[in-house]
């Protein structure tokens, strides 16, 4: 651009008429100037890129917090106020008439609106990006990964979402006839205004249930719970709605404000370690000493025990069975949930092989054999023709008695 505007400025300059030689030369100078520009912007933003390269560089090397965020939202303010200071410093030399200066105002106004929001949002997925590459979900005590996880997560929402309104309000008040326009619509709806509040009352409410539940946490991102009678896990926290993915890879999506207004189960608030029980019913014939003896191996022997808590005790009894707990704890509900099914088809393998005595039966005694000893029990079964005081109450007699007795007389 430069050397064509010195290469062309002599024959500007040899033009006769006056008029059209002012013209010609301001021409060339105008985009003289703007090479200029155009090159000394690029120069700066080559040397922003290799800097930003060197810095990104040096922040993977030190790995700090501080340079993670820094670095990224300073390359990209740089990115963008450069392209803006060159249109900036353009727009005069174009000498753009009358009628369209208001336009380049206004669109170099929206442009820095619109960088200034792109900025802070970038600027705070970079911070979000940071906060969590020192926190993986994927490890064994995710807690607190998932706390920092479900906070930064709904804060960057909040924010995100608070830009891009007043990044459009800011760029609807730049003119001045959709401004007057807006003030006038609420200045004369006021009902409408009241009747659109009463509609948002609930999206509010659903919104300032989501800021409730980032600042007291009573569900995170992963948590085990049991909602609606079904057992899933957390696994999208909106402002509005929370995703819970059920252990049939089912979702439910449920209002943000079920869990401030409503009772649920929570197995990893505090901590993901968990008691598992398993209910046997058996015989009163088993040995419990061997059965607790045997569950001790089955836990030893399991990786999914955590070796605290083994213990085997009876808990009822019934007619026919009495109903035995095994308790056993795991470091979380998946493997407590797998450890419960691997005690019970043990202890029930045991029983069935070495102890099948006791297993659950059901005890049958025939009234009806005239050999057995049962016909002189007083349980024996009755006709319901006997007198209710039993064969020996006064002025009761069977034929046979009565021969019995006449003949001994």
């Amino acid at each position: 651009m430069c050397g064509g505007a010195f290469a062309l400025m002599p024959i500007a300059t040899g033009i006769v008429g006056r008029p059209t030689r002012v013209f010609y030369v301001g021409l060339l100078t105008a985009i003289l100037y703007a090479g200029w520009i155009v090159a000394l912007l690029w120069l700066v933003f080559r040397a922003i890129r290799a800097i930003e390269k060197r810095m990104h560089e040096w922040a993977e090397r030190a790995g700090s917090l501080a340079a993670r965020v820094v670095i990224p939202i300073a390359g990209q303010t740089l990115r963008l106020a450069v392209p803006l200071l060159g249109v900036i410093l353009l727009l005069p030399l174009l000498r753009l008439p009358e009628n369209w200066t208001w336009v380049t105002q206004k669109g170099v106004g929206i442009l820095f609106i619109v960088a200034l929001s792109f900025l802070i949002i970038r600027g705070i997925n970079a911070v979000q990006l940071a906060l969590l590459s020192r926190h993986r979900l994927d490890a064994e005590d995710n807690f607190s990964a998932r706390k920092i996880y479900t906070q930064v997560s709904v804060i960057r929402k909040i924010i995100a979402t608070a830009v891009v309104i007043i990044a459009t309000g800011s760029i609807l008040m730049l003119f001045d006839p959709v401004r007057q326009f807006g003030t006038s619509i609420l200045a004369s709806a006021g009902i409408a205004g009241v009747v659109i509040g009463f509609a948002a009352q609930k999206t509010l409410g659903n919104v300032l249930a989501g800021i409730q539940i980032a600042l007291t946490q009573p569900i995170l991102i992963d948590d085990i719970v049991v909602v609606e009678g079904e057992f899933g896990q957390i696994e999208e926290i909106t402002l509005t709605y929370v995703t819970v993915r059920t252990w049939d890879l089912r979702r439910m999506i449920l209002p943000i404000t079920y869990f401030v207004e409503k009772p649920f189960q929570n197995w990893s608030r505090v901590s993901t370690e968990l008691l598992g029980t398993v209910m046997l019913y058996l015989d009163y014939q088993v040995p419990m000493a061997e059965l607790r003896k045997e569950l001790k191996r089955l836990v030893e022997n399991n990786p999914k025990w955590d070796r605290k808590v083994c213990g085997l005790q009876v808990t009822d009894t019934k007619q026919s069975t009495i109903e035995v707990r095994a308790l056993v704890s795991s470091t979380d509900p998946g493997k407590a949930f797998d450890l419960r099914c691997d005690v019970r088809e043990g202890l029930i393998e045991f029983l069935r092989r070495n102890h099948p005595e006791s297993l659950p039966k059901v005890r049958n005694v025939d009234v009806s054999d005239a050999s057995s000893p049962v016909e002189d029990s007083p349980w024996r079964a009755r006709t319901g023709k006997e007198h209710e005081r039993g064969d020996t109450s006064p002025g009761v007699h069977t034929e046979g008695k009565t021969d019995g007795a006449a003949s001994d007389h």
